[in-house]
């Protein structure tokens, strides 16, 4: 069985790279908009944004819900919420820019 320290660092370096990822994706996304200046590629940086930011978080509200017991709290709905609002804002401006 694997001891759960490890598994918990594993964890969080997982989160690490998908943050870098994500952040990775929007610093192209908005190098592509800076050199072309197209329409489509300025709402695929803001959607690559908006997912960074869902990204962030999403790894803040987990540290905020294991270390401060949120969810006892009755405002789980609340971070589930936070949590939800850019990947929706983000997804809506990726598709705007593959389909206008």
């Amino acid at each position: 069985m694997v001891d759960v320290s490890i598994a918990g660092l594993f964890l969080g370096l997982m989160r690490l790279v998908l943050f870098g990822l994500s952040l990775g994706l929007t610093v192209i996304s908005f190098q592509a908009y800076r050199k072309n200046g197209s329409e489509r590629l300025q709402y695929a940086f803001v959607g690559f944004a908006f997912i960074s930011m869902g990204v962030a978080v999403t790894n803040l509200n987990t540290q905020l819900l294991v270390a401060g017991g949120v969810e006892a709290s009755g405002n789980f709905l609340w971070f589930q919420i936070a949590e939800t609002v850019p990947f929706s804002v983000g997804f809506a401006m990726i598709y705007l820019s593959l389909y206008r």
